[in-house]
């Protein structure tokens, strides 16, 4: 029986979620919270005719959120306000709190945002808690990944390639800190996309999101692709859990997660962070293995050396609002 759990269900991201998990064939048990509408959610997904059992809590709800949590096996956290890092902190602190002690061993997967501090504030409560194992911890950067092979196939005028297209894409999660590594892209760019060409396509995936905030108006952000996205990497653990060899796909990830990988990534990148996106591959207890970023070129390394000072101060907040906070 796998139990999946999604933390912010009843918003842009965890409505379409949801659904994607209910629909999944490798879940057994649906789970959701939010802090309104989520009976709604529950009542109207548990009538697709799916074999997942869906419940939904509220906070008021007698320990709602513990009942949300607890025996889940992969936990998917969408929660919090679009764009306001500071609120979402908060609310991913409190959430973190409530796995680790009802969930500690559940695969975490986190899309609220800014990633590249909500990983490190979720690690850092876990360690507070004595829970914590970075195989099990992963940050959500597959709408980035999506992007890229979406965007490379555009280039060629083919979406029909899209599915097939692979573009490494490592770093972090949010502008500058996304590096697609298109020289690495499979299959390879044709020699007729030119250096202006791809300096364009990097721009446009790092900054994808504010394509979608600018074409809705600043009504919304960029909710159905992310759900879509959050689903299949959710779906690529679960296929991990249950025993399929050779799933790989990046990931913002702790690089304790596989030292001796990890410390290989630390010196191609020559800095000490912590935290940072790379293919990962998973395994039934998580991170299986951390994959080095290989061969990247000029632009690339470029790239890596504007992306690095602004992971570090990312990290940093992370980790400081959690040093900083009452005692959990």
């Amino acid at each position: 029986m796998v139990k999946a759990v999604v933390l912010g269900a009843a918003g842009g991201i965890g409505q379409p979620l949801s659904l994607l998990l209910k629909i999944n064939p490798l879940v057994d048990e649906l789970a959701l919270y939010d802090i309104v509408a989520t009976p709604g959610v529950a009542a109207d997904l548990s009538h697709i005719a799916t074999p997942a059992k869906v419940t939904g809590y509220l906070p008021k709800d007698e320990d709602g959120l513990k009942k949300t949590v607890e025996n889940a096996d992969v936990i998917v956290i969408p929660a919090g306000v679009p764009r306001k890092p500071g609120i979402n902190a908060g609310i991913v602190r409190d959430l973190a709190t409530a796995i680790a002690e009802h969930a500690p061993k559940a695969f975490v997967l986190v899309i609220s945002n800014p990633v590249n501090s909500t990983v490190p504030i979720v690690a850092e409560v876990f360690k507070k808690k004595g829970v914590f194992d970075p195989k099990r911890l992963f940050g959500v950067t597959t709408l980035d990944v999506v992007r890229a092979s979406t965007f490379v196939a555009e280039i060629l005028n083919d979406l029909s390639l899209a599915p097939s297209t692979v573009v490494p894409v490592v770093g972090g999660h949010s502008g500058v800190t996304i590096l697609p590594l298109l020289s690495q892209a499979q299959p390879p760019l044709p020699s007729t996309v030119d250096q202006k060409s791809i300096e364009a396509l990097t721009n446009r995936i790092q900054f994808g999101g504010d394509e979608v905030v600018k074409a809705k108006d600043g009504a919304g952000s960029a909710t159905l692709s992310m759900a879509q996205a959050g689903a299949h990497f959710a779906s690529l653990v679960l296929k991990a859990l249950k025993g399929e060899k050779g799933i790989v796909t990046p990931s913002y990830v702790n690089l304790a997660a596989d030292k001796e990988a990890g410390e290989k990534v630390k010196k191609e990148l020559g800095a000490e962070l912590e935290y940072f996106s790379v293919n990962v591959e998973l395994g039934p207890n998580g991170v299986e293995k951390l994959l080095p970023l290989g061969t990247v070129n000029d632009y690339e390394k470029e790239l890596l050396k504007a992306a690095i000072p602004e992971l570090e101060g990312n990290i940093e907040k992370g980790v400081k609002f959690i040093a900083d906070a009452p005692k959990l």
